[in-house]
């Protein structure tokens, strides 16, 4: 069952996540323990987040520096394969263009075609650290409806070079792409972005899943534009909980996101990260009534490696 029925099947609002693969050396215990404190809100799938390669630096001992791509955290496919064994849940990897080639991609396909896992979701990733503005990949991709088509073509049963795949597909990738109710930072205007996401759910994107928000009105009139436009398919909210003081500059410089000015009030009286962590659950708790009062399909929360705070929400409106 592909998420879009996942969601529409649910005999109430839908509850999903999404975690960070590990850092690169460490083990999968981490991701593990958030899984095992969430288990009992019946979360319908697990978004698996993926991470492109960043340039790094290093020191040589003739005085020199050597630059070497890197990825700190590897092992999605991995990692979905492996929540999938353990807890018979559905997963979602990301695919990325951001800092991957075509052909990098056609092996992932490849990959979680063997694993048996066909839902994913289709972004176009951030820039890396050390552009001024996003460049794609040699031999990548510089939207995520470029990505579309390859996936497209790859369900049609092609390969890059045009070749035909030797096996019949039976299974075929449903897929997910990201919408923005506050705009994504390099849209002209808001009725440009809406023009572009409507030509990718014409194109085959089953749901939209939103960049996180902390004002729902957001959302609301996110959605109403959507619907006007004729892009029918759920538009899942996605939210996250502040759980540290600093998170009141750094979201919104990071996720282009405004903060609400009675939630940035209550923040800056914060004396300690614990209390601006009681905040957020509070703020993301009134969020997610909000959105079920008021008919959001599915709540997804961005838990960013703490599942504390998203356990704690969770417990109150699930």
């Amino acid at each position: 069952m592909s998420v879009r029925d996942l969601i529409l099947n649910s005999k109430k609002t839908a509850f999903s996540f999404e975690i960070l693969p590990p850092l690169k050396g460490n083990g999968i215990e981490s991701i593990y323990d958030t899984i095992d404190q969430l288990l009992e809100f019946e979360p319908q799938y697990i978004d698996i987040t993926t991470h492109r390669s960043q340039l790094v630096y290093r020191a040589l001992e003739n005085g020199l520096y050597q630059c070497e791509r890197v990825r700190q955290r590897p092992g999605t496919v991995a990692i979905a394969a492996a929540i999938k064994s353990k807890y018979n849940i559905d997963v979602v990897p990301h695919i990325l263009c951001s800092g991957f080639s075509k052909e990098e991609t056609e092996y992932v396909l490849i990959d979680l075609d063997f694993l048996g896992i066909y839902d994913i979701l289709l972004l176009r990733g951030d820039k890396s650290k050390h552009e001024n503005a996003f460049m794609p990949s040699e031999e990548g991709y510089a939207h995520a409806s470029e990505l579309q088509e390859q996936i497209n073509r790859f369900n049609e049963g092609y390969f890059l070079d045009g070749s035909m795949q030797k096996h019949a597909r039976t299974h075929k990738f449903s897929y997910g792409v990201a919408g923005y109710p506050e705009k994504h930072e390099e849209a002209p205007n808001f009725d440009s972005d809406i023009y572009w996401l409507k030509k990718k759910v014409e194109n085959g994107a089953e749901y939209i899943v939103t960049q996180m928000f902390f004002d729902n009105n957001k959302y609301f009139e996110f959605v109403a534009q959507c619907r006007r436009n004729g892009i029918d398919v759920p538009i899942v909210p996605g939210i996250k909980p502040i759980t540290t003081r600093k998170q009141l500059t750094v979201l919104p410089k990071t996720f282009h996101v405004d903060m609400p000015q009675d939630l940035a009030n209550e923040l800056r009286k914060c004396k300690t990260d614990e209390e601006a962590r009681h905040v957020g659950v509070e703020w993301c708790v009134m969020q997610s009534k909000d959105l079920m009062a008021n008919g959001a399909p599915s709540i997804h929360y961005y838990t960013m490696s703490n599942a504390r705070s998203v356990k704690e929400i969770a417990k109150r409106v699930y």
